[in-house]
């Protein structure tokens, strides 16, 4: 069968300033099983180029696919887009199957089947093996009840099958390199890259976290097996650069302790980017040395707050005094640290903010990264925040950039002029301008100026969107009447069987 695989073109401020992307690692999970059952699969990366609407359209008209697989790993904010796109393809196609997958069709699949007639077909949670299934029952015609795993409509309504089963061994389906032309991804200074996944889920209990249940439960690959993928991706198409897309990849310190042995045993010469957990960078200080040996560069800190009763009531599992304690083991073994706090998780006053800037001079990070919470409606926080009233209601804004929540002591702007302050105030103060530029460690010198550059675009840029582009309601709905009732007790995608269940 024919298949196109579509990533739509993504207006967050993180996919278009830094002009470099990243290949699309879920739409190429989801090709390789498809190219291994003997599928025609050609893939449309309309993210990289940042292409028209129409010139996608144009270019599936012309591979003229049988079906047609859409999804995007900004899900949220990219689903406004995506469903735009689907009506074009549909209107100029209507002969072709369209299959919708990712995190918000996972959980929205009834609006998203109501409210876009032109969706045949949505893929709930992970989609190697359901996707797979799928493609086989559209082949030989056969009725899509018995596939676990999607929804669809079944006289004229949006209906449901059972969730589809967790993978257990993610080393059974392969991602499809061949898809892409390597030469068009770059990242972290023009480095050729790739997002690679060594692991799924997170075991920890973040209400605010939009993946933790999308997953179910923690998984991992072959150590040495991934490791020899890294190799064969540098060997054979010159990848240097590879920004992992785990939720939490140290989650077992021996699995952990093995990955970075086989990365080391390959001798590649890779930069490496991750995001982990500071409690788990403090327990592995005895092995920090390998984490630096085998490529790893820069850790993004889930850091999230300054206050220890915020993280406490998010159920961030942390400490401040852990964090900076990971801060200081990272500089010792010559690795970056890029620490996020993220915004309005409660009604913050300036005071609140002043208490944050001060926090985080005694963190002291090598690089910060300021987002604002998103209510997703799936996680505990949705429930937590669902009479606060929504101040964004453009849908491709809830990008983690935008404050979308009433803070109810400041308004909007005096928000966002705080942030934006607190931003250089801690990236422009002269010890870290000293790091960034006068650095005695080469690697880590380029890592900081290339994030510098990066930091100045994007700040302006976002300064340029707030007066002049987005618009914000002054008397918005509540989260609860714009996005509907919680969703946390269903927070779990996949199929969970009992022993699965106790031994987790």
């Amino acid at each position: 069968m024919r298949i196109t695989i579509i990533n739509p073109p993504h207006e967050s401020i993180g996919s278009r300033m830094p002009r470099e992307m990243l290949p699309p690692l879920g739409l190429l999970a989801i090709g390789g099983p498809l190219l291994d059952d003997g599928h025609d699969v050609q893939l449309i990366d309309g993210d990289v180029d940042n292409l028209a609407l129409d010139e996608i359209v144009r270019r599936v008209e012309a591979l003229t696919p049988a079906v047609i697989l859409i999804g995007h790993n900004g899900s949220t904010s990219a689903h406004p887009t995506a469903v735009i796109l689907i009506a074009l393809l549909k209107q100029r196609r209507p002969d072709v199957t369209i299959i919708y997958g990712g995190v918000f069709p996972t959980y929205h699949w009834k609006e998203c089947l109501e409210e876009c007639p032109e969706v045949d077909v949505i893929v709930r949670g992970e989609g190697e093996e359901t996707t797979r299934r799928l493609i086989r029952a559209l082949d030989a015609c056969e009725r899509l009840d018995a596939i676990p795993g999607i929804a669809f409509r079944r006289d004229g309504a949006p209906y449901a099958t059972s969730p589809a089963p967790m993978i257990q061994d993610l080393d059974d389906y392969r991602v499809g390199w061949e898809l892409i032309d390597h030469a068009r991804y770059s990242y972290y200074g023009g480095k050729r890259g790739v997002v690679m996944q060594f692991s799924r889920g997170c075991p920890h209990l973040c209400s605010y976290c939009g993946q933790r249940g999308f997953w179910t439960r923690w998984r991992h690959r072959d150590p040495k097996k991934f490791a020899a993928e890294i190799g064969r991706l540098y060997r054979e198409h010159g990848v240097t650069m590879i920004s992992f897309a785990d939720e939490n990849p140290t989650t077992s310190k021996k699995v952990w302790r093995d990955l970075l042995k086989a990365i080391i045993a390959e001798n590649v010469p890779l930069t490496m980017i991750a995001t982990l957990r500071a409690d788990d960078i403090v327990r592995d200080a005895d092995i920090l040395h390998l984490y630096r040996k085998a490529g790893f560069e820069r850790f993004l800190i889930g850091m999230e707050h300054t206050d220890a009763l915020t993280l406490e009531k998010v159920r961030k599992g942390g400490a401040t005094k852990t964090d900076r304690e990971a801060i200081r083991l990272l500089r010792r073994n010559g690795i970056l640290s890029l620490c996020s706090y993220v915004v309005g998780f409660e009604d913050e006053t300036l005071w609140d903010y002043l208490r944050a800037f001060r926090q985080l001079l005694i963190y002291d990070p090598d690089q910060i990264i300021t987002l604002f919470v998103t209510p997703h409606r799936w996680t505990p926080f949705f429930r937590d925040a669902r009479d606060r009233k929504v101040i964004q209601l453009d849908r491709k804004r809830w990008d983690y950039k935008n404050q979308v929540l009433e803070n109810r002591h400041l308004p909007p702007w005096v928000t966002f002029i705080a942030i934006k302050a607190l931003e250089v105030l801690i990236q422009a103060r002269p010890k870290a301008l000293m790091r960034t530029y006068l650095h005695p460690d080469r690697t880590a010198r380029a890592g900081m100026r290339w994030y510098a550059r990066i930091g100045r675009r994007v700040w302006l840029h976002e300064i340029w969107c707030f007066v002049f582009r987005d618009r914000r309601t002054v008397n918005g709905p509540s989260l609860a009447a714009f996005w509907g009732a919680p969703q946390d007790r269903d927070e779990e995608a996949l199929k969970v069987t009992r022993r699965e269940r106790q031994a987790a």
